[in-house]
Protein backbone atom coordinates (compact mmCIF):
# COMPACT_ATOMS: atom_id res chain seq x y z
CA UNK A 1 0.00 0.00 0.00
CA UNK A 2 1.55 3.77 -0.74
CA UNK A 3 1.86 6.23 1.70
CA UNK A 4 -0.54 8.26 0.03
CA UNK A 5 -3.13 5.62 0.76
CA UNK A 6 -2.22 5.02 4.48
CA UNK A 7 -2.85 8.81 4.50
CA UNK A 8 -5.98 8.76 3.41
CA UNK A 9 -6.52 5.63 5.64
CA UNK A 10 -5.50 7.26 8.72
CA UNK A 11 -7.60 10.38 8.24
CA UNK A 12 -10.55 8.47 7.08
CA UNK A 13 -9.85 6.57 10.88
CA UNK A 14 -10.42 10.02 12.28
CA UNK A 15 -13.22 10.71 10.31
CA UNK A 16 -15.23 7.59 11.56
CA UNK A 17 -14.28 8.64 15.33
CA UNK A 18 -16.03 12.45 14.83
CA UNK A 19 -19.04 10.50 13.13
CA UNK A 20 -19.40 8.45 16.14
CA UNK A 21 -18.59 11.40 18.80
CA UNK A 22 -21.18 13.49 16.88
CA UNK A 23 -23.41 10.57 17.20
CA UNK A 24 -23.40 10.26 20.56
CA UNK A 25 -23.05 14.25 21.04
CA UNK A 26 -26.74 13.74 20.07
CA UNK A 27 -28.17 11.77 22.14
CA UNK A 28 -30.11 13.26 25.72
CA UNK A 29 -27.86 11.89 27.95
CA UNK A 30 -25.09 13.58 26.23
CA UNK A 31 -26.61 17.21 27.43
CA UNK A 32 -23.74 17.76 30.12
CA UNK A 33 -21.10 17.02 27.67
CA UNK A 34 -22.59 19.99 24.66
CA UNK A 35 -23.01 22.08 27.34
CA UNK A 36 -19.35 21.60 28.82
CA UNK A 37 -17.73 22.03 25.10
CA UNK A 38 -19.56 25.17 24.17
CA UNK A 39 -18.85 26.30 27.61
CA UNK A 40 -15.15 25.90 26.64
CA UNK A 41 -15.23 26.77 23.41
CA UNK A 42 -16.81 30.21 24.40
CA UNK A 43 -14.46 31.22 27.36
CA UNK A 44 -11.51 30.38 25.16
CA UNK A 45 -12.08 32.38 22.87
CA UNK A 46 -13.18 35.60 25.12
CA UNK A 47 -10.05 35.00 26.57
CA UNK A 48 -6.61 36.61 25.66
CA UNK A 49 -4.11 35.02 23.56
CA UNK A 50 -1.41 33.55 25.49
CA UNK A 51 -0.38 30.06 23.64
CA UNK A 52 1.33 27.97 27.01
CA UNK A 53 -1.93 28.86 28.89
CA UNK A 54 -3.48 28.11 25.92
CA UNK A 55 -1.98 24.78 25.50
CA UNK A 56 -2.76 23.87 28.67
CA UNK A 57 -6.34 25.11 29.26
CA UNK A 58 -7.01 22.52 25.83
CA UNK A 59 -4.69 19.60 27.17
CA UNK A 60 -6.67 19.89 30.57
CA UNK A 61 -10.09 20.06 28.80
CA UNK A 62 -9.39 16.89 26.80
CA UNK A 63 -7.92 15.03 29.69
CA UNK A 64 -11.29 15.43 31.85
CA UNK A 65 -13.50 15.16 29.10
CA UNK A 66 -11.83 11.62 28.17
CA UNK A 67 -11.81 10.84 31.62
CA UNK A 68 -15.71 11.47 32.35
CA UNK A 69 -16.24 9.55 28.64
CA UNK A 70 -15.09 6.57 29.94
CA UNK A 71 -17.47 6.82 33.05
CA UNK A 72 -20.42 7.92 31.20
CA UNK A 73 -23.25 5.15 29.98
CA UNK A 74 -23.08 6.65 26.34
CA UNK A 75 -19.75 4.18 26.34
CA UNK A 76 -20.77 1.63 28.59
CA UNK A 77 -19.05 -1.43 27.54
CA UNK A 78 -16.78 0.27 24.51
CA UNK A 79 -13.69 -0.85 23.83
CA UNK A 80 -10.42 1.26 24.17
CA UNK A 81 -10.33 1.71 20.74
CA UNK A 82 -13.83 3.03 20.73
CA UNK A 83 -12.70 5.46 23.14
CA UNK A 84 -10.21 6.81 21.98
CA UNK A 85 -11.72 6.85 18.63
CA UNK A 86 -13.75 9.03 20.89
CA UNK A 87 -11.15 11.10 21.73
CA UNK A 88 -10.03 11.90 18.28
CA UNK A 89 -13.41 13.11 17.32
CA UNK A 90 -13.08 15.22 20.01
CA UNK A 91 -10.08 16.29 19.23
CA UNK A 92 -11.05 17.22 15.84
CA UNK A 93 -14.28 18.97 16.69
CA UNK A 94 -12.88 21.99 19.32
CA UNK A 95 -9.38 22.78 17.79
CA UNK A 96 -11.45 23.16 13.85
CA UNK A 97 -13.56 25.34 15.79
CA UNK A 98 -10.39 27.05 17.75
CA UNK A 99 -8.17 27.12 15.00
CA UNK A 100 -8.19 30.51 13.67
CA UNK A 101 -8.22 31.68 17.75
CA UNK A 102 -4.50 29.77 17.84
CA UNK A 103 -2.99 28.88 14.76
CA UNK A 104 -0.03 31.63 13.86
CA UNK A 105 -1.79 33.51 16.51
CA UNK A 106 1.51 35.88 17.47
CA UNK A 107 3.22 38.45 14.91
CA UNK A 108 6.31 36.83 16.33
CA UNK A 109 5.35 33.34 15.09
CA UNK A 110 4.24 34.79 11.79
CA UNK A 111 7.48 36.79 11.15
CA UNK A 112 9.16 33.45 12.05
CA UNK A 113 7.02 31.80 9.47
CA UNK A 114 7.78 33.88 6.47
CA UNK A 115 12.04 34.00 7.64
CA UNK A 116 12.00 30.45 7.28
CA UNK A 117 10.19 30.17 4.41
CA UNK A 118 11.82 32.73 2.25
CA UNK A 119 15.08 31.22 3.64
CA UNK A 120 14.31 27.75 2.26
CA UNK A 121 13.25 29.45 -1.05
CA UNK A 122 16.72 30.60 -1.20
CA UNK A 123 18.45 27.21 -0.60
CA UNK A 124 16.53 24.84 -2.47
CA UNK A 125 17.55 26.53 -5.29
CA UNK A 126 21.14 25.29 -5.38
CA UNK A 127 21.02 22.99 -2.36
CA UNK A 128 22.45 18.94 -3.61
CA UNK A 129 22.09 15.97 -1.98
CA UNK A 130 25.75 16.00 -1.45
CA UNK A 131 25.37 19.15 0.14
CA UNK A 132 24.04 17.25 2.91
CA UNK A 133 26.46 14.77 2.99
CA UNK A 134 23.59 12.61 1.81
CA UNK A 135 25.10 9.34 0.00
CA UNK A 136 24.71 8.49 -3.57
CA UNK A 137 23.17 4.91 -2.92
CA UNK A 138 20.68 6.47 -0.92
CA UNK A 139 20.11 9.69 -3.20
CA UNK A 140 16.49 8.77 -4.95
CA UNK A 141 15.28 12.59 -5.70
CA UNK A 142 12.48 11.44 -8.28
CA UNK A 143 11.00 9.55 -5.07
CA UNK A 144 11.51 11.76 -2.66
CA UNK A 145 9.00 14.06 -4.53
CA UNK A 146 6.27 11.46 -2.95
CA UNK A 147 7.93 12.93 0.66
CA UNK A 148 8.05 16.12 -0.52
CA UNK A 149 3.63 15.87 -2.08
CA UNK A 150 2.66 14.47 1.67
CA UNK A 151 4.60 17.13 3.46
CA UNK A 152 2.94 20.01 1.24
CA UNK A 153 -0.70 18.58 1.93
CA UNK A 154 -0.14 20.12 5.52
CA UNK A 155 -1.70 23.74 5.22
CA UNK A 156 -5.10 21.71 3.93
CA UNK A 157 -5.92 20.37 7.63
CA UNK A 158 -6.94 21.80 10.30
CA UNK A 159 -6.90 19.44 12.90
CA UNK A 160 -3.45 18.60 14.70
CA UNK A 161 -3.53 14.67 13.91
CA UNK A 162 -3.94 15.44 10.24
CA UNK A 163 -1.54 17.87 10.21
CA UNK A 164 0.47 15.33 12.04
CA UNK A 165 -0.24 12.62 9.72
CA UNK A 166 1.43 14.80 6.41
CA UNK A 167 4.46 14.79 8.34
CA UNK A 168 4.01 11.04 9.44
CA UNK A 169 3.95 9.77 5.79
CA UNK A 170 6.35 12.44 4.37
CA UNK A 171 8.86 10.30 6.76
CA UNK A 172 7.51 6.99 5.78
CA UNK A 173 8.33 7.44 2.28
CA UNK A 174 11.58 8.47 3.19
CA UNK A 175 12.20 5.59 5.68
CA UNK A 176 11.06 3.03 3.37
CA UNK A 177 12.59 4.53 0.29
CA UNK A 178 16.30 4.33 2.65
CA UNK A 179 15.23 0.89 3.34
CA UNK A 180 14.85 -0.49 -0.12
CA UNK A 181 18.15 1.48 -1.16
CA UNK A 182 20.39 -0.34 2.03
CA UNK A 183 18.65 -3.49 0.38
CA UNK A 184 19.73 -2.62 -3.35
CA UNK A 185 23.22 -1.41 -2.81
CA UNK A 186 24.03 -4.25 0.43
CA UNK A 187 25.01 -1.27 2.65
CA UNK A 188 24.09 -1.64 6.44
CA UNK A 189 20.37 -0.73 7.75
CA UNK A 190 20.17 2.85 7.59
CA UNK A 191 19.78 4.84 10.57
CA UNK A 192 19.28 8.57 11.92
CA UNK A 193 22.55 9.67 10.03
CA UNK A 194 21.19 8.56 6.90
CA UNK A 195 17.42 9.69 7.85
CA UNK A 196 17.49 12.92 9.16
CA UNK A 197 19.57 14.82 6.02
CA UNK A 198 17.08 12.90 3.55
CA UNK A 199 14.19 14.62 5.34
CA UNK A 200 16.12 18.37 5.76
CA UNK A 201 16.34 18.18 1.94
CA UNK A 202 12.62 17.06 1.18
CA UNK A 203 11.58 19.87 3.73
CA UNK A 204 13.71 22.21 1.83
CA UNK A 205 12.11 21.67 -1.50
CA UNK A 206 8.98 20.86 -0.13
CA UNK A 207 9.10 24.18 1.43
CA UNK A 208 5.53 24.38 2.97
CA UNK A 209 4.41 27.39 4.20
CA UNK A 210 4.12 28.60 8.19
CA UNK A 211 6.07 25.14 8.87
CA UNK A 212 7.16 27.08 12.38
CA UNK A 213 3.28 27.57 13.13
CA UNK A 214 2.64 24.05 12.20
CA UNK A 215 4.47 22.36 14.66
CA UNK A 216 3.87 24.96 16.98
CA UNK A 217 0.46 23.83 16.78
CA UNK A 218 1.34 20.29 16.62
CA UNK A 219 3.30 20.46 19.49
CA UNK A 220 0.92 22.55 22.15
CA UNK A 221 -2.62 20.92 20.69
CA UNK A 222 -1.60 17.40 19.77
CA UNK A 223 -3.53 14.84 22.84
CA UNK A 224 0.15 14.25 24.75
CA UNK A 225 -0.88 10.88 25.61
CA UNK A 226 -0.95 10.21 21.86
CA UNK A 227 2.35 11.71 20.72
CA UNK A 228 4.34 8.88 21.77
CA UNK A 229 6.28 6.09 20.15
CA UNK A 230 6.88 6.30 15.97
CA UNK A 231 4.73 9.54 16.05
CA UNK A 232 7.17 10.81 18.87
CA UNK A 233 10.24 10.04 17.22
CA UNK A 234 9.38 11.57 13.44
CA UNK A 235 8.18 14.84 14.97
CA UNK A 236 10.92 15.18 16.78
CA UNK A 237 12.88 14.60 13.69
CA UNK A 238 11.02 17.49 11.73
CA UNK A 239 11.73 19.98 14.97
CA UNK A 240 15.63 19.20 14.31
CA UNK A 241 14.89 19.76 10.81
CA UNK A 242 13.15 23.32 11.05
CA UNK A 243 16.34 24.30 13.74
CA UNK A 244 18.48 23.16 11.24
CA UNK A 245 17.26 25.21 8.39
CA UNK A 246 16.83 28.06 10.61
CA UNK A 247 20.97 27.74 11.92
CA UNK A 248 21.69 27.15 8.46
CA UNK A 249 25.03 28.89 7.15
CA UNK A 250 27.75 27.67 4.66
CA UNK A 251 29.18 24.79 7.55
CA UNK A 252 26.41 23.19 8.27
CA UNK A 253 26.32 22.71 3.91
CA UNK A 254 29.83 21.34 3.68
CA UNK A 255 30.13 24.58 1.34
CA UNK A 256 32.86 27.07 1.00
CA UNK A 257 31.59 30.65 2.49
CA UNK A 258 32.38 32.69 -0.27
CA UNK A 259 30.60 29.88 -2.38
CA UNK A 260 27.44 30.05 -0.11
CA UNK A 261 27.10 33.65 -0.33
CA UNK A 262 27.26 34.04 -4.22
CA UNK A 263 24.73 31.48 -4.29
CA UNK A 264 22.64 32.94 -1.92
CA UNK A 265 22.81 35.74 -4.24
CA UNK A 266 22.30 34.35 -6.98
CA UNK A 267 18.56 32.56 -5.49
CA UNK A 268 17.85 36.09 -4.46
CA UNK A 269 18.25 37.43 -8.04
CA UNK A 270 16.12 34.42 -9.80
CA UNK A 271 13.14 34.94 -7.17
CA UNK A 272 13.22 38.84 -7.77
CA UNK A 273 13.20 38.63 -11.51
CA UNK A 274 17.05 39.40 -11.93
CA UNK A 275 16.52 41.88 -8.98
CA UNK A 276 15.34 44.60 -11.07
CA UNK A 277 12.05 45.70 -8.53
CA UNK A 278 14.25 45.53 -5.73
CA UNK A 279 16.99 47.31 -6.94
CA UNK A 280 14.19 50.28 -7.36
CA UNK A 281 12.52 50.21 -4.47
CA UNK A 282 13.41 52.08 -1.44
CA UNK A 283 13.84 49.68 2.31
CA UNK A 284 12.60 51.23 5.36
CA UNK A 285 15.18 53.87 5.86
CA UNK A 286 14.46 55.04 2.70
CA UNK A 287 17.93 54.10 0.81
CA UNK A 288 17.61 52.08 -2.34
CA UNK A 289 18.37 48.17 -1.61
CA UNK A 290 20.94 46.69 -3.67
CA UNK A 291 21.06 43.14 -3.10
CA UNK A 292 24.27 42.53 -5.02
CA UNK A 293 27.90 43.25 -4.22
CA UNK A 294 29.07 44.54 -7.36
CA UNK A 295 26.82 46.23 -9.91
CA UNK A 296 25.32 43.91 -12.92
CA UNK A 297 24.21 45.17 -16.37
CA UNK A 298 21.09 46.07 -16.54
CA UNK A 299 18.48 42.77 -17.96
CA UNK A 300 16.89 43.91 -21.12
CA UNK A 301 13.28 43.95 -20.15
CA UNK A 302 12.30 44.56 -16.60
CA UNK A 303 8.83 43.00 -17.47
CA UNK A 304 7.27 40.58 -15.40
CA UNK A 305 6.05 37.66 -17.97
CA UNK A 306 2.31 37.18 -17.30
CA UNK A 307 0.49 33.77 -16.57
CA UNK A 308 -0.60 33.45 -20.20
CA UNK A 309 3.41 34.15 -21.18
CA UNK A 310 4.46 31.54 -18.80
CA UNK A 311 1.72 28.97 -19.74
CA UNK A 312 2.70 29.91 -23.30
CA UNK A 313 6.24 29.33 -22.63
CA UNK A 314 5.67 25.82 -21.04
CA UNK A 315 3.54 24.57 -23.50
CA UNK A 316 5.80 25.13 -26.48
CA UNK A 317 8.67 23.32 -24.28
CA UNK A 318 6.38 20.30 -23.51
CA UNK A 319 5.88 19.80 -27.16
CA UNK A 320 9.72 19.65 -27.35
CA UNK A 321 10.23 17.49 -24.28
CA UNK A 322 10.88 13.83 -25.16
CA UNK A 323 10.27 12.73 -22.06
CA UNK A 324 6.74 14.42 -21.85
CA UNK A 325 5.41 11.92 -20.69
CA UNK A 326 7.44 11.44 -17.21
CA UNK A 327 6.32 14.82 -16.45
CA UNK A 328 2.60 13.60 -16.26
CA UNK A 329 3.47 10.59 -13.79
CA UNK A 330 2.35 13.16 -11.09
CA UNK A 331 -0.91 13.20 -12.39
CA UNK A 332 -2.70 9.85 -12.92
CA UNK A 333 -6.00 10.88 -13.70
CA UNK A 334 -4.89 13.26 -16.67
CA UNK A 335 -5.78 10.46 -18.93
CA UNK A 336 -8.40 9.00 -17.24
CA UNK A 337 -12.62 8.45 -18.62
CA UNK A 338 -15.23 8.95 -16.12
CA UNK A 339 -15.23 4.95 -16.48
CA UNK A 340 -12.44 4.50 -14.94
CA UNK A 341 -12.72 6.23 -11.45
CA UNK A 342 -14.07 4.94 -8.10
CA UNK A 343 -15.80 6.23 -4.96
CA UNK A 344 -11.98 5.60 -3.53
CA UNK A 345 -10.36 8.04 -6.03
CA UNK A 346 -12.87 11.11 -4.34
CA UNK A 347 -10.57 12.04 -1.87
CA UNK A 348 -7.10 12.07 -3.32
CA UNK A 349 -8.89 14.00 -6.40
CA UNK A 350 -10.29 16.40 -4.21
CA UNK A 351 -7.14 17.26 -2.63
CA UNK A 352 -5.42 16.87 -6.10
CA UNK A 353 -7.61 19.41 -7.06
CA UNK A 354 -7.58 21.75 -3.86
CA UNK A 355 -3.17 22.14 -4.11
CA UNK A 356 -3.98 22.84 -7.91
CA UNK A 357 -6.27 25.67 -7.25
CA UNK A 358 -4.25 26.59 -4.29
CA UNK A 359 -0.77 27.11 -6.35
CA UNK A 360 -2.40 28.51 -9.16
CA UNK A 361 -4.40 31.60 -7.36
CA UNK A 362 -0.66 31.78 -5.50
CA UNK A 363 0.82 32.21 -8.97
CA UNK A 364 -1.47 34.86 -10.16
CA UNK A 365 -1.62 37.14 -7.63
CA UNK A 366 2.48 36.73 -7.47
CA UNK A 367 2.19 37.83 -11.01
CA UNK A 368 -0.20 40.95 -10.56
CA UNK A 369 -3.18 39.05 -12.22
CA UNK A 370 -6.53 38.49 -10.55
CA UNK A 371 -7.00 35.14 -10.42
CA UNK A 372 -9.58 33.93 -13.31
CA UNK A 373 -12.58 31.47 -12.71
CA UNK A 374 -13.86 29.22 -15.19
CA UNK A 375 -16.60 29.47 -17.00
CA UNK A 376 -19.74 27.73 -15.70
CA UNK A 377 -21.60 25.66 -18.14
CA UNK A 378 -25.46 26.54 -19.02
CA UNK A 379 -26.55 24.33 -17.10
CA UNK A 380 -24.27 25.08 -13.89
CA UNK A 381 -25.13 28.92 -14.64
CA UNK A 382 -28.71 28.37 -14.30
CA UNK A 383 -28.23 26.81 -10.66
CA UNK A 384 -25.83 29.16 -9.71
CA UNK A 385 -28.24 31.74 -10.22
CA UNK A 386 -30.49 29.74 -8.22
CA UNK A 387 -28.32 29.52 -5.25
CA UNK A 388 -27.82 33.15 -5.81
CA UNK A 389 -31.31 34.31 -5.14
CA UNK A 390 -31.82 31.84 -2.53
CA UNK A 391 -29.27 33.23 -0.45
CA UNK A 392 -30.49 36.49 -1.37
CA UNK A 393 -33.69 35.47 0.09
CA UNK A 394 -32.65 33.61 2.91
CA UNK A 395 -30.40 36.79 3.91
CA UNK A 396 -33.28 39.12 4.10
CA UNK A 397 -35.17 36.75 6.57
CA UNK A 398 -32.48 35.60 8.58
CA UNK A 399 -28.92 37.25 9.48
CA UNK A 400 -25.75 35.33 7.64
CA UNK A 401 -24.42 32.33 10.06
CA UNK A 402 -20.99 32.61 11.29
CA UNK A 403 -18.28 30.86 12.92
CA UNK A 404 -17.90 32.83 15.82
CA UNK A 405 -18.37 30.67 19.04
CA UNK A 406 -19.39 33.81 20.87
CA UNK A 407 -22.40 33.46 19.71
CA UNK A 408 -22.70 30.57 21.17
CA UNK A 409 -24.08 32.59 24.12
CA UNK A 410 -27.32 32.85 22.92
CA UNK A 411 -28.57 29.28 22.87
CA UNK A 412 -30.80 28.56 25.98
CA UNK A 413 -29.95 25.50 28.36
CA UNK A 414 -31.72 22.26 27.43
CA UNK A 415 -32.37 23.32 23.73
CA UNK A 416 -31.98 20.00 21.51
CA UNK A 417 -28.64 18.97 21.07
CA UNK A 418 -29.37 18.43 17.34
CA UNK A 419 -29.36 22.12 17.05
CA UNK A 420 -25.66 22.07 19.05
CA UNK A 421 -24.16 19.17 16.62
CA UNK A 422 -25.27 19.25 13.48
CA UNK A 423 -23.66 16.14 12.36
CA UNK A 424 -24.53 16.17 8.87
CA UNK A 425 -23.16 19.36 8.12
CA UNK A 426 -19.97 19.50 9.84
CA UNK A 427 -18.59 16.07 9.09
CA UNK A 428 -19.05 17.49 5.53
CA UNK A 429 -16.77 20.46 6.68
CA UNK A 430 -14.64 18.06 8.61
CA UNK A 431 -13.93 15.79 5.90
CA UNK A 432 -13.30 18.42 2.86
CA UNK A 433 -10.46 20.28 5.33
CA UNK A 434 -10.65 23.19 3.52
CA UNK A 435 -7.31 24.79 2.52
CA UNK A 436 -5.71 27.26 5.27
CA UNK A 437 -4.48 30.15 3.31
CA UNK A 438 -0.80 30.20 4.01
CA UNK A 439 -0.90 33.89 4.64
CA UNK A 440 -3.90 34.48 6.10
CA UNK A 441 -4.47 32.72 9.52
CA UNK A 442 -8.46 34.81 9.80
CA UNK A 443 -9.65 31.96 7.38
CA UNK A 444 -13.11 31.60 7.92
CA UNK A 445 -15.09 28.18 7.93
CA UNK A 446 -17.97 27.38 6.10
CA UNK A 447 -21.15 29.10 8.21
CA UNK A 448 -22.24 25.39 7.51
CA UNK A 449 -19.76 24.29 10.81
CA UNK A 450 -21.10 26.70 13.41
CA UNK A 451 -22.37 25.50 16.76
CA UNK A 452 -26.23 27.01 16.49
Amino acid sequence: MSNSNRAVIENADVFTGLHDFLERMRQPSASDFVKSIKSFIVSFSNDARDPERDSAAVQSFFAQMEVDFRVHPLWAGCSEEELDSAGEGLEKYVMTKLFTRVFASLPDDVNLDNILHEKMALVQQFIRPENLDIKPAFQNETSWLLAQKELQKINMYKAPRDKLVCILNCCKVINNLLHNASIASNENTHGADEFLPVLIYVTLKANPPQLHSNLLYIQRYRRQSRLVAEAAYFFTNMLSVESFISNMDANALSMDETEFEKNMESARAILSGLSTDLNSQPNQSGQPVNINKEPTAPPKSSKVPSLSDLEDKGAALLVNDKQASQVFRQYPYLFAHVGDLTVNDVEDLLNNYKQLVFKYVCLSKGLGDSAPSLPLKGSETKDHQHVETAKQQDHTSAAEPNDEPSKDTDTKDGSNTDSLFEVESLESQLSQDQIVAPQDSKHEESSQSQLS
